[in-house]
């Protein structure tokens, strides 16, 4: 177990908390009180001392797609974000190594401060409670989104120049096969339909040429949620550099147009194309200025951010018709519109992308009628 060195061998810390009832008192309770509540608190009471945690400000923080929660403690000098990633469905010593790479980027990321490996805890410092997402839904002046978003892409490109060595790579097959969630799930199940063969036939040459076109890039570590949730709005000196990036434990190496494209293509986020190749022509400047590995021509490098995007919203259409029918959380189900829309930025660009654009049409029940001049 490791602990912040802010209160390693803390004899003031030590003393405080023995005389301050309020740490022990009014424990917290959870909605089913279930072994693993209880396992998680016992594990907090063991860290009353080192971090003067005050256990009954134990509050929910946010969950997520997966099966990980996150809450908020107060302690004496600050607060805290707690980990609980079940084993084995979540993996905290994936998290611990991508934290350790990031952390020699400079990158404002959570420090680990405590963990308990076995039953998936972790104690992390708390980069506040803001997400540019939560922002950005209560209005937003320009300048200051042009702002937090110049602060977004130095954060992109200080992620990518981490060590990816020893990672999974997101490479052809593997994006090939991300893209059976669409035809599953968002054609099967969301939809109710059944390609037809020939709709068939013309999927998986378009879905391996995107896997192909993907797996061509250059590769960097990639984050694979690089968007308006995992961003922290850090206005505060004790939150470290705007912005702060959660969420980073699946990272891979993979495509370097990839994180670009989950920035301006956010599923949360509306972004109109204009603002959209503003901040890719920004990174794609940014990017050369480092030495990363970006084509030299921003019309290839275009094409490559829109290609992988395109095969990221087709997955993400089908994980969250996934997320809704299989795992019971509708409220994904709200932004399918606004990825259906990036999509079709993509499809009816390229020619080659057309008998998906058919395909679309007929899915969303779309009658396209041809006009004819004489």
């Amino acid at each position: 177990m490791r602990y912040n060195h802010y209160y390693r061998d803390s004899a003031a810390q030590v003393i405080l908390a023995l005389f301050d009832p309020s740490l022990y008192t009014n424990m917290p309770t959870f909605p089913h009180d279930t072994e693993r509540d209880q396992a998680l608190l016992n594990w907090l009471q063991t860290l009353v001392l080192p971090f003067g945690l005050i256990l009954n400000t134990l509050t929910s923080a946010s969950g997520d797609a997966s099966f990980r929660r996150y809450f908020r403690v107060q302690g004496h000098a600050c607060t805290y974000v707690v980990m609980d990633a079940p084993p084995p469905i979540e993996n905290v010593e994936t998290f611990i190594d991508i934290t350790n790479r990031l952390e020699k980027t400079g990158l404002n990321i959570p420090r680990i401060v405590a963990e308990q490996i076995k039953d998936g805890f972790l104690l992390l410092t708390d980069l506040g409670p803001t997400t540019y997402y939560s922002r950005i839904q209560v209005g937003l002046d320009g300048a200051t989104l042009d702002i937090i978003y110049r602060d977004a892409i130095d954060a992109l490109v200080k992620l990518q120049a981490a060590d990816y060595q020893g990672l999974a790579r997101l490479d052809a097959p593997r994006l090939r096969d991300e893209l059976n969630l669409f035809t599953e799930w968002y054609v099967n199940i969301h939809c109710n339909q059944t390609l037809t063969d020939t709709e068939s036939k013309q999927c998986d040459a378009i879905f391996d040429l995107l896997a192909q076109a993907g797996a061509a890039q250059e590769t960097v570590l990639v984050h694979r949620d690089f968007h308006s949730p995992n961003l922290m709005l850090c206005k505060q000196p004790e939150w470290g550099a705007n912005p702060g990036v959660l969420d980073y434990q699946d990272a891979l190496e993979g495509p370097i147009a990839y994180d670009i494209a989950s920035l301006v293509f956010d599923a949360r986020t509306t972004w109109e194309e204009p603002q959209q190749l503003d901040w890719a022509i920004r990174y794609w400047e940014k990017a050369r200025q480092q030495n990363l590995p970006v084509p030299s021509d921003f019309a290839d490098f275009h094409q490559n951010y829109e290609w992988v995007g395109l095969q990221r919203n087709l997955r993400i259409l089908g994980v969250f018709a996934r997320l809704n029918h299989r795992d019971h959380k509708p409220s994904y189900v709200a932004h399918m519109p606004r990825v259906m829309t990036y999509i079709r930025q993509v499809t009816q660009r390229y020619g080659v992308f057309a008998p998906l654009n058919r395909l679309l049409n007929r899915l969303e029940g779309i009658q396209i009628k041809a006009g004819y001049t004489f």
